[in-house]
């Protein structure tokens, strides 16, 4: 009997407790509805349908310009991107404004959300910014200087507070922010120098002539227009395997007058080498010889 009374007095209580999570829940709920003007939540549907509308005929219209004025496009599109941003903050401002009821409550939920997402937002600012301080102090790099990052290779153009914008030699502008650089190796090919090494391998075969090889690569590097004579023109000589074969390669290691160059300077190099190779008979490995003769 003691039990029944027990099991019966816990599971009153217990009920009292699911009651009054029911009767919060029910009354948080007509919270919010209070809060919610229904009558402009229709109008709020009607104005993001115009809005969507609206942006539909705007890409439409800058599109067919475009093609029509091509030299305007960029503008045309700069114009655009504003207008969206325009759009998109007008729209949702009007839509918030005609759906809820404005009050304190709103008020703090506002402030919190805007608290929060602007914390977020600041968080990887404040990064960049404390990395971009720390790239102009350190100075791993300079503006101008031909830099390898992550993969990507070309001339850095500006450093700025949160971020650092590179030109590829595919002329591509990379965008790189700031608080990449403290944990990633960067490679400066120059560092603040107009003049940079370039290193060019060349193959020949084993019994070719491997002296000779090395003057004509050494002439051609010396005389060509790209060159930065004050610095050493250096041809490296070193035995070596290529798919599975020995072969002589012969490392090329010159200073071009300018990073902007350095392509040209490689080309020409090379196609003064391989003229100079053909006329003195100096042939690369026959490798493809090699492997045609141990498959038969």
């Amino acid at each position: 009997m003691f039990r029944l009374i027990v099991l019966i007095f816990f599971t009153s209580i217990s009920c009292s407790v699911v009651a009054e999570d029911d009767l919060a829940s029910v009354t948080n709920l007509q919270q919010i509805a209070s809060l919610i003007r229904w009558s402009g939540v229709l109008f709020s549907m009607l104005i993001v349908a115009g809005t969507w509308l609206l942006l539909k005929f705007i890409a439409s219209l800058v599109d067919n310009i475009g093609s029509q004025f091509v030299q305007y496009r960029m503008l045309l599109q700069k114009l655009q991107s504003f207008l969206q941003f325009f759009i998109y903050m007008s729209a949702g401002i009007l839509v918030f404004m005609l759906s809820f009821r404005i009050n304190d409550q709103i008020l703090a939920l506002i402030g919190g959300t805007l608290a929060v997402s602007v914390g977020f937002a600041l968080k990887d600012l404040a990064a960049s910014f404390i990395a971009g301080m720390t790239v102009m102090v350190d100075r791993p790099f300079q503006v101008g200087d031909r830099v390898t990052f992550e993969g990507n290779y070309g001339d850095i153009t500006a450093i700025g507070l949160r971020s650092v914008r590179m030109r590829t030699l595919t002329d591509d502008i990379i965008t790189i922010p700031n608080n990449k650089f403290l944990n990633e190796v960067t490679v400066s090919g120059n560092y603040g120098a107009l003049d940079m090494q370039v290193v060019i391998p060349f193959f020949v075969g084993l019994d070719e002539d491997i002296t000779l090889a090395r003057d004509l690569i050494q002439e051609a590097a010396s005389s060509s227009r790209y060159v930065h004579l004050p610095k050493p023109v250096t041809v490296l000589v070193k035995q070596t395997m290529a798919d599975n074969y020995l072969a002589i390669q012969l490392t090329c290691k010159a200073y071009v007058v300018d990073t902007v160059y350095e392509k040209l300077f490689e080309t020409d190099i090379t196609l003064r080498v391989m003229s100079e190779f053909r006329k003195h008979d100096i042939k690369p490995p026959r490798i493809a010889l090699y492997q045609q003769g141990s498959i038969e």
